[in-house]
This record gives structure tokens, C-alpha cells and sequence, in this order.
């Protein structure tokens, strides 16, 4: 096995601490890039050094830091490209921001790669985003769902043949950071791949209003506050557990001379396809109390539904269907609530000595 570490940049994220932590799990060294910009993955870093002592180093650098990038990447045998602005909602507001940390911050290291002078894999993790709002897609409304109209959409998701069309700043940013990385692959020979993700969720996700909804829903709903559905909530997504995406990135890294050059969706697929008016719904049976909502206007770029159609990287990759939701949700909001000394059904903190 390499001694040459593999960098996790945003490796302190949720996604990132999951991929630094399995690869560490089977005994790789990793070097998880991340400026802990985010609230609360300062826990994730100390919850990874704690776990893998010998394996996991770290480097708290901002990924529009050229110089640090360089030196991070120098010495790297695969990188997982995870460091990003997630949210739609702060591009609006700074939208230069959001150009530096997803295009600027991926160009810096990709010519670091590039510069390098070895092949060295990169993952990137996209975003479903990349597709536009789907206005285009003729949907139904069906027991508080949309549902397209089209029977193979309904059937089977949207594919990878899509047209892009990046809307809003954070749209466009991870759209161009997506083509930067697959153009890196055609003009320079390094071994790239895409990950066009739909909703994740699972375990150490802190989740907000703006990124992380299902973790974000949970924990509202868990300490019995207001959640608030912008639009009917009724759009649809389809969740998919954080393991089920970390096989995934594991299965391109270790086939990446087979699939470079390739974008593929990731998502949980029509099987885990749920309205946020459902999850709601499944909330309140975890809980055991009606989960209190309020209602605000649609945010802008929103996609009325999204099923990613995952058969190309499953057929590729030959990937074991993922976890079903209300299972996934279930452990997911049972670490929450011990994360929070909860009980389940209840707010009141667990008694001491109670497992968590």
C-alpha cells in the first residue's frame, strides 16, 4: 500500500469526514484539507484523529490558499475534492465568495496536479444543481408529491444525457468547477472523475436551514421547534445514506483507469424518492409528536423534483442498492438525538448512564 497520503480537501465536512474515515479504516494515510469554516467540523476533525491516531493528519488552510494547496497535493497518491460553498442560498448573497471558494478554489488544485508531473485520481464531488430548476420536466401533483409525467422520468430519474443549465451563483460555480475537472482529464491526461449528488444524509451531517436539510428537519424536530417548507413542500428528492456514497467514491477511486473522464449522478434513485412533506410526516412517527410547520415563498433555483438516475454508476461500478430511507433516517435521527442527550420520542435529555 502507498505510504503517500490521500487528501480529503473539506475533509472535516460531512461527506469528507466519512471518506477520510473509511479510507483511514483500511489503512491509508490521509491528509484531510479543510479551513473549519463551518460550524461544528471542528467535532469532526477531533472525532477523526481520535479514531485513527496514526493515520489521519490535518491541514487547516482555505482552498483559495495556492501556495497551501500546492503543498498539500505535492505529495498526494489520490484526492477527494470536497471543499466547496454548499449553499444556494449564501451565493445569492456573495456571489464573488462563491466563485473563489468552488472555481478558483478547484482550479488551484487541479494545476496543482497538473504541475505535479504525476497522474494523480481526482474525484470531485458535484451537485444535481448543475441540471437548473428542471422546469422543463411536466410534473403532476400526487399525494403531496410531484411526480413527472414522463414514465421513464418516473421510472427511472434524470440521467447524465441532461443538458447542464446552472442556475443561480452556486449553480454556476460548482457547474463550472464540474467542466474544469472532466476538461482537466481531456486536456492534460489526469485521471478525473464527477459526482453529481442529490440529497445525502447520515451520520456527523450538521445540518442547517441551507444545507443538510434532512439532518436539519431532524434536529428541529427533535428539539421541538418551528421548521419552515419554502414552497408547498411537496418537491421531491431522493436521500441517499452517506455509506451508500462513500462506496461510491471508493468504487471510482479504485476504478478510475475505467471511468475517467466520466460525470455520473448519485443519488438515492426513485426507491428513496420522498417529498419533504413526507419526511415530515415520517419525522413526526420517529418523534411521536406533529412536527410544527410554517410556510414561506419558493427559493430561488428550486427544483420542484430531482431523482437522480444512479443505473450508469451502479451498472459501472457494480454498487449494491442503497440503504432504504425510513432505515436511513431512522439510525440518522437516533445519533442525533444521542448526540443531544435525547431520547427519541422525547426532548427531555436521557437519564445518566443511558446508552447514547
Amino acid at each position: 500500500m502507498s505510504r503517500r497520503p490521500i487528501l480529503v480537501t473539506g475533509g472535516a465536512g460531512f461527506i469528507g469526514c466519512n471518506i477520510a474515515d473509511r479510507l483511514a479504516g483500511e489503512g491509508h494515510d490521509v491528509l484531510v484539507y479543510d479551513a473549519l469554516a463551518r460550524a461544528g467540523v471542528e467535532r469532526n476533525l477531533a472525532w477523526l484523529t481520535s479514531r485513527h491516531p496514526e493515520r489521519i493528519s490535518s491541514v487547516v488552510a482555505d482552498i483559495r490558499d495556492e501556495d497551501s494547496v500546492v503543498a498539500a497535493a505535492k505529495e498526494a497518491s489520490a484526492v477527494f475534492h470536497m471543499a466547496a460553498q454548499v449553499a444556494v442560498t449564501t451565493s445569492l448573497v456573495d456571489p464573488r465568495d462563491d466563485f473563489s471558494v468552488n472555481i478558483l478554489g478547484t482550479l488551484n488544485l487541479l494545476d496543482a496536479l497538473r504541475t505535479g508531473g504525476r497522474r494523480v485520481p481526482l474525484i470531485f464531488a458535484s451537485t444535481n444543481k448543475v441540471y437548473g430548476d428542471l422546469a422543463d420536466v411536466d410534473l403532476r401533483l400526487e399525494d403531496e408529491r410531484y411526480s413527472p409525467v414522463d414514465p421513464a422520468v418516473r421510472d427511472h430519474g434524470i440521467g447524465e444525457t441532461r443538458p447542464l443549465d446552472f442556475h443561480t451563483p452556486y449553480g454556476c460555480s460548482k457547474g463550472a468547477a464540474d467542466q474544469y475537472v472532466l476538461d482537466y482529464g481531456r486536456s492534460f491526461g489526469l485521471p478525473t472523475a464527477v459526482l453529481r449528488m442529490s440529497c445525502i444524509y447520515g451520520e456527523r451531517q450538521m445540518g442547517t436551514e441551507d444545507q443538510g436539510w434532512v439532518a436539519h428537519f431532524l434536529i428541529k424536530a427533535l428539539e421541538g421547534e418551528t421548521i419552515t417548507l419554502y414552497g408547498d413542500g411537496c418537491q421531491v428528492r431522493d436521500i441517499l445514506d452517506v455509506s451508500d456514497a462513500v462506496d461510491t467514491y471508493m468504487a471510482v477511486w479504485r476504478n478510475i483507469d475505467r471511468v475517467s473522464g466520466r460525470a455520473f449522478n448519485l443519488g438515492g434513485g426513485p426507491r428513496n424518492a420522498v417529498s419533504l412533506r413526507e419526511l415530515i410526516g415520517f419525522i413526526g412517527e420517529l418523534t411521536g409528536r406533529e412536527v410544527d410547520l410554517r410556510f414561506d415563498d419558493w427559493r430561488a433555483g428550486d427544483q420542484r423534483y430531482f431523482v437522480a438516475d444512479g443505473r450508469a454508476v451502479r451498472r459501472e461500478l457494480g454498487l449494491k442498492a442503497p440503504v432504504e430511507w425510513r432505515s436511513g433516517v431512522t439510525a440518522l435521527a437516533e445519533w442525533l438525538a444521542g448526540e443531544r442527550g435525547l431520547s427519541l420520542g422525547a426532548r427531555e435529555p436521557m437519564a445518566a448512564g443511558a446508552a447514547h
